[in-house]
């Protein structure tokens, strides 16, 4: 039974940096295995292919694939378990991907590395696993049943169909992914059209390995989109041999707008009114979403409560966009700082006799 060890703090050394010490172990590969399996699976997954040398990786992998097949295990995490042993594996056993490891780490190997270094190699994109840990279980294997050995004592019937494993071969689709989509008040007043670039893994002819490619996506903002709006294009997201493309979600989201605040179907306007005017009133000048002037007479004293509703010059309805919600005028009184003595008598006659 594999046990991890404890690590000693300091920098990891390089994978060629253990080859040459026969009994030297080194922990799974930070990002693969180690963290997402401890306390999972069992500390034994904690330390497994990079522990042991090159000529033990063949060993390890089919003594950790076996106990871990999903076919064979009932620990809950055991399928994705095997498919981490899988990706580790098909790094390890390939000298050109494990000498990228080795020498640039994970990052290096999944991320690109130098031209000068990758020049030689085809790995200058980066690596990315094809998703499949059971065409490496079958590759490595060999035959039409690479499952033989778990049954040749238990004498148990099991159906073999590769793929159909414990429904296995029954693909489930990954979470949705959701993006927020910043709409001015114009935007939603007309209605526009976004596209939106997009990049996501496409299986290549082999369906194993994928390639990053660039996508557009066309968004036809209808009038009177309200926030929170979700546009879904089904089955967008990456592409892999055992998944279902997620659903990528865009969220309505309005951006400020400098004169108007939105509720629902209306809009609501502020206007600053001086105090003399308030009170004996005024006319209300408002440029609408459409760049019309809206000319509008206020006949009633203003006080910090008031509000004039006009009716029809807010936002289209969604469900009819030849209708429209109401606009509301707000005021924002503005009183003077200072009144010479001759004002204030002359207010107090106006507004106290």
């Amino acid at each position: 039974m594999l046990r991890s060890r404890e690590r000693k703090s300091g920098p990891e050394p390089g994978l060629r940096g253990v080859l040459g010490q026969p009994h030297h172990c080194r922990p799974f590969p930070r990002g693969f295995a180690a963290q997402s399996w401890a306390g999972k699976a069992g500390l034994e997954l904690t330390v497994i292919l990079l522990a042991q040398l090159p000529e033990c990786w063949d060993y390890r992998y089919r003594k950790l694939a076996l106990k871990n097949h999903p076919l064979k295990s009932d620990e809950p995490f055991a399928a994705e378990t095997f498919r981490q042993i899988a990706e580790a594996y098909d790094v390890l056993s390939d000298p050109v991907k494990r000498g990228i490891y080795d020498k640039f780490g994970e990052e290096g190997l999944k991320g690109g590395i130098p031209l000068e270094f990758g020049a030689q190699t085809p790995w200058t994109t980066g690596y990315v696993f094809h998703g499949n840990p059971d065409k490496v279980f079958h590759e490595f294997f060999g035959g039409d049943n690479p499952f033989s050995e778990f049954f040749e004592a238990g004498g148990s019937d099991v159906d073999l169909n590769f793929g159909g494993l414990r429904g296995r071969g029954v693909k489930k689709q990954d979470p949705s992914i959701e993006r927020d989509l910043y709409l001015s008040l114009e935007d939603l007043f007309f209605g526009c059209t976004k596209k939106i670039k997009i990049s996501r893994r496409v299986l290549n002819e082999d369906e194993y390995s994928s390639t990053i490619k660039d996508k557009i996506l066309t968004i036809d903002v209808q009038p009177g989109w309200r926030q929170g709006t979700r546009i879904t294009f089904e089955k967008e997201g990456d592409q892999g041999p055992n998944i279902i493309p997620a659903d990528i979600i865009f969220i309505v989201k309005e951006k400020l707008h400098p004169r108007f605040r939105r509720e629902n179907d209306n809009l609501f306007f502020v206007n600053p009114i001086s105090l003399g005017k308030a009170l004996t009133c005024c006319t209300v000048e408002v440029k609408t979403l459409d760049d019309r002037l809206l000319n509008i007479p206020i006949n009633d004293i203003i006080h910090p409560k008031y509000f004039k509703k006009v009716p029809g010059e807010g936002m289209p309805l969604p469900e009819d966009p030849t209708k429209k919600g109401d606009l509301f005028i707000f005021f924002d009184i503005q009183f003077p700082t200072r009144l010479t003595p001759q004002k204030k008598q002359m207010l107090r006659q106006a507004l106290l006799t």
